[in-house]
Order: C-alpha cells, then sequence, then structure tokens
C-alpha cells in the first residue's frame, strides 16, 4: 500500500477513534442512509420508463400479446383492469409491429376491412350481412375515440328494402358505451354519439337511436331523445323553471324571501300524427279534364219523322200482327229518348304534413310561490304583478291548464337560524382547529430545531472538553523541551495563578521585582506548576494530541 494512502488511512482511523459513542451512532446511521439512499436512486434510475403498448383490449387479446410478450423475453405490466399492457419505451414500436404482423389484436379488426375479405361467390345475403358489420365497427371506432369512452359497440337495426310494402320502417340503432373510471358523458357528448350515428345510416332519424351505458343507464332512448324519459323531462323542467323563477324573486324581493315550487306533468306516449287539408284556388276553379256525353233515340221511322207498323206485344213477348199503327214525327217525335251527361274534374290545393310526436311533451304545470310576510320588502309588493311575472317567466298556458298560486304566509326561520349558528360554529371549531394545528406544527419544529442545535452544542462542547486526571509529574519528562514555557506566578505570594481561577496570568520575567517575595516556592514546585501550565496550553491549542498523550501515558501506567 502507498505510503500516502497509509497515511490517509492512519489519520482517519485516528479520527474515528476520537468519535464519542453518540458521535459514532450518528456517523453509521448517517452512513447507511446514504448507502440505501443510493441503492434507491441507483435502482430507479436504472428501472426502464414503461409506456402502453395497447389500450383497451379485450380479455382474450390481452392474453395473446402478453403470450408474444413472454415468448420474445421482454418484461411488461397490465393496467387498467388488464385492457391496457405497458412495456419498456424502446420496445414499445417493435412489438407493436411484430403483434400487427400476428393479426393482434384481433377483436379490433372491423370496419370497411370485412369488405376486403369478400370473395365473388358471397351470396346477397352475406354481403348485406358484411355490409352492415362493416357500419357497425367503423361507427364502434369512432365512438370509442371520443373523450372519456373506452370501448364502443353499434347494433344496427336495417329493415330489407321491398317493393310490396307500401310504408316502409326506418332502421334503428342500438349503441352500448362503456366510460373510463371516473369519467361520465355530458348530454352533449350523447348527442353527438346519437347524431354521428343516426347520420351514418340512409334514413336513420336521432330518434331512432338508442344509447346504454355500462351502468345500465338510457342515456338516449329510441322516440325520446337525449333527455329520457317522461319523468326524466319534467325533473329537469322543474329544476330548471324553479331555478329561474327562484332567481326573479330573489333579486326583487331579497334572498330567502320567497320559495318556489314547480310541478310539471310530461306526457309518456309518443306517435305520428299525419294532416291533410284543401284550398280552393283564387283564380277560380281549373279544370284538370272535362268529357260529355249524348244519347237520343226516336219513336218514328226515320231522322225527319216517318210511319212505321207498331204492333202489341202477345204472351210470350209475341207480336200480334194486326198491330195498330204509330205515327212519327222525326226526331223530336212524341215518343222518342234524349239523355246529356259532362263530367269535369276541376284542380284542388291539397297539402299533407306528416309530424312526429316524441315522448314528453307537456300536459300541464303547477307553479305555487310563497312569500314571506315578515321580510320589509314583502310588505308593499303587488301580488298580481308577482303572479304575472312568474306566469311570463313559466310560459303558463291557461288553455293547457296551467296554474300559478302565489300566497304570503310567515316563514319559520328557526331552522335556518339553527343552521346558521351551526355553521358559525363549525367555522370559529375549524379555525381553533387550523391554529392549534398551526401551533402544534410549529411547536414541534420548534422542538427539532432546539434538540438539533443542543445536540450540536453538546457534540461541539464534548470535542472541546478534556479528561483530565492526576499523572506523575515525573512522567512527562519524556515530552522533552518542547514545552519549555514561561510560568505565570503571583508577585506577591509566589503562588502559581492556575489556581487563583480567574485572576489574569503574566510571565515570571516581566514581574517587577523592587520588593521580591518573603516566600520562594522551591525549585521542584515551579517545575511542576511550569509542566502543569504547559500541559494545558497545548490541551487549549491541541485537544487531540493531547488525549493522544495522555491515553498513551495511561496505556503504559496500566498493569500488564
Amino acid at each position: 500500500m502507498p505510503a500516502a494512502l497509509q497515511g490517509v488511512l492512519g489519520r482517519l482511523g485516528a479520527y474515528l477513534k476520537g468519535f464519542s459513542a453518540a458521535q459514532r451512532t450518528i456517523a453509521i446511521i448517517g452512513v447507511a442512509a446514504l448507502v440505501l439512499g443510493g441503492v434507491a436512486l441507483a435502482s430507479w434510475l436504472g428501472k426502464p420508463s414503461y409506456a402502453p403498448l395497447f389500450t383497451g383490449l379485450a380479455a382474450t387479446d390481452a392474453s395473446s400479446i402478453t403470450d408474444q410478450l413472454t415468448t420474445d423475453g421482454v418484461p411488461y405490466q397490465l393496467t387498467d383492469g388488464g385492457a391496457t399492457i405497458l412495456v419498456p419505451q424502446a420496445k414499445v414500436y417493435g412489438e407493436r409491429l411484430k403483434a400487427a404482423s400476428n393479426g393482434l389484436p384481433s377483436s379490433n379488426e372491423g370496419g370497411y376491412s370485412l369488405l376486403d375479405k369478400m370473395g365473388v361467390t358471397s351470396s346477397e345475403f352475406q354481403q348485406d350481412v358484411t355490409y352492415k358489420r362493416a357500419i357497425e365497427g367503423e361507427l364502434a371506432k369512432t365512438i370509442s375515440a371520443m373523450d372519456g369512452v373506452q370501448t364502443a359497440s353499434v347494433q344496427l337495426a336495417i329493415p330489407a328494402k321491398s317493393v310490396f310494402v307500401s310504408e316502409e320502417k326506418d332502421p334503428t340503432a342500438s349503441v352500448f358505451v362503456a366510460t373510463k373510471n371516473g369519467a361520465q358523458l355530458g348530454s352533449d357528448q350523447v348527442q353527438a354519439i346519437v347524431h354521428l350515428t343516426s347520420a351514418a345510416v340512409e334514413g336513420m332519424q336521432p330518434t331512432d337511436v338508442s344509447v346504454v351505458d355500462q351502468k345500465g343507464q338510457t342515456l338516449s332512448a329510441v322516440g325520446t331523445g337525449t333527455t329520457g324519459s317522461g319523468n326524466d323531462q319534467a325533473a329537469d323542467y322543474d329544476a330548471t323553471t324553479s331555478k329561474k323563477i327562484q332567481d326573479l324573486l330573489d333579486t326583487t324581493l331579497g334572498a330567502g324571501n320567497a320559495s318556489v315550487v314547480v310541478s310539471a306533468t310530461m306526457s309518456d306516449n309518443s306517435g305520428t300524427r299525419t294532416t291533410e287539408s284543401y284550398t280552393t284556388p283564387t283564380t277560380g276553379p281549373v279544370a284538370l279534364n272535362e268529357s260529355s256525353t249524348k244519347e237520343q233515340y226516336g219513336a218514328g221511322s226515320g231522322a225527319a219523322g216517318g210511319k212505321g207498323a207498331t204492333g202489341v206485344l202477345g204472351p210470350d213477348n209475341i207480336a200480334v200482327p194486326n198491330g195498330t199503327t204509330g205515327t212519327g214525327t222525326g226526331a223530336a217525335g212524341d215518343d222518342g229518348y234524349q239523355n246529356e251527361s259532362a263530367t269535369k274534374n276541376n284542380a284542388v290545393d291539397k297539402t299533407t304534413e306528416t309530424t312526429q310526436i316524441p315522448a314528453g311533451a307537456m300536459d300541464r304545470q303547477t307553479i305555487s310561490v310563497a312569500l314571506n310576510s315578515k321580510a320589509d320588502s314583502v310588505k308593499n309588493v303587488n301580488l298580481q304583478s308577482i303572479n304575472d311575472l312568474v306566469a311570463n317567466a313559466a310560459g303558463v298556458d291557461q288553455a293547457r291548464g296551467d296554474q300559478v298560486k302565489v300566497a304570503t304566509m310567515d316563514f319559520d326561520t328557526s331552522a335556518a337560524d339553527d343552521a346558521q349558528k351551526a355553521l358559525r360554529a363549525q367555522q370559529e371549531s375549524d379555525q381553533q382547529q387550523a391554529m392549534w394545528s398551526t401551533i402544534r406544527t410549529a411547536g414541534i419544529v420548534l422542538g427539532a430545531l432546539l434538540a438539533l442545535i443542543a445536540v450540536i452544542v453538546f457534540l461541539v462542547r464534548r470535542g472541546r472538553r478534556q479528561e483530565r486526571e492526576q499523572v506523575d509529574i515525573g512522567e512527562l519528562d519524556a515530552f522533552g523541551d518542547a514545552f519549555e514555557l514561561p510560568l505565570a506566578v503571583d508577585a506577591a505570594d509566589g503562588r502559581s495563578l492556575l489556581d487563583a481561577g480567574d485572576a489574569p496570568t503574566v510571565a515570571l520575567q516581566s514581574l517587577p521585582l523592587e520588593d521580591p517575595p518573603t516566600e520562594v516556592l522551591a525549585t521542584d514546585a515551579i517545575a511542576a506548576e511550569r509542566r502543569r501550565q504547559e500541559i494545558g496550553e497545548l490541551a487549549d491549542r491541541d485537544p487531540k494530541r493531547t488525549a493522544d498523550l495522555l491515553r498513551g501515558l495511561l496505556d503504559d501506567r496500566s498493569p500488564v
């Protein structure tokens, strides 16, 4: 080992030997914390960062992909209930391309790619079903790309077209949506799904789309739209109208001086209404087509008249030969037949209206308003004016049976007062708890700081404090002349000033000797005092060296 390194290690060992038990404990704890922190940091820095390989996977696809990753020796992590696979960032693109070459994930295949696999021998039924599946797959992919949607499934019911049906039914769609954890679809998103689906299929209306989430809640029903059933629509209408009227009354009468309750009745029936109306043109009738007929039969023998024999019919419609003779006067004979008729079809304006009646139409509504008679703003108020304001704000229709009732009465404010007192008490309690928490935290911090300062001061004083013991002065001769220093002696009585406590010390040579002391210290006593002073000054200058010397002396004196 090099001498320089050996010297450094020796000095380090000697320095560590000078530590007390508390210092050694603190040093060991600090070194252990540094080692553990370094190991944790190295482990964290050496850990690869993971990135999503695929998300929203089905169970079968996740199993196939994890088998592929296990075969390739690529570490992976499963999150989101197994629907998301995480792999190291450097392996994402390679494994994704390899999975795509193996046809994974297979459950996500669909859309118009199904049409690429159709052969020339496919029947018309197969073509129709495949086309429907392609549209369903494309819609499911598009809906799954929306924010908050994890997976989506679309089922279309498209009726077959036939020339033998006078009225064709509209196609319908059923959409199943599974949202992400903590996400919830808003009305705008549901409406977007409805319009996206209805616009992708020919002849489908927005009211023909049903949307259901993974919780079994109907977000949009066929025939009702995205607002739900009649009860839901009534509840929404009640809340919206009540808030609107309450805001109006709070502005005019003051907050807390009015209470509003709205009760609306919605119809759950839906259907189709067809209306036909006819109008006559103002410029007069216009003939679309016209026809006439004329019939004429004469009783005479000619067109201009004449005589002809006529007989009398006998039994069995047999003419009697000797019948009478009649005369005729021609076309206008007495016994002639004439008939004329005419047909004329005039144009008539015809209007046909077909209206779809969705569920949720309002049947009637009732509005009740109670005013606090104790409030100053209510005492001189005109109830009819309040009635008119409420009716206009809610769109009241008297013909429909809507009613508005406004009345003044004494409000019971005891519950509100108790709630206000409880709120103030809770606020005061929270403030006190926050104050005591702050004081407690400050006390803990202050105590920790004081403890740290005390430990530091203790360690500093312990390092400077020297342990003294009675030693033989004669043994100090081994130190040589290195400690020959001036002796401080009192000029009056010759005592060493080291025994005088806080008295100042001066060198012996600098003391005035006009009046020499009556008693002179012996030579041995002066030498011992000098050595004691030298040891004290050495301890002040180099405590560690002094401790090493004293420790060596004590070791030499110990019995073998």
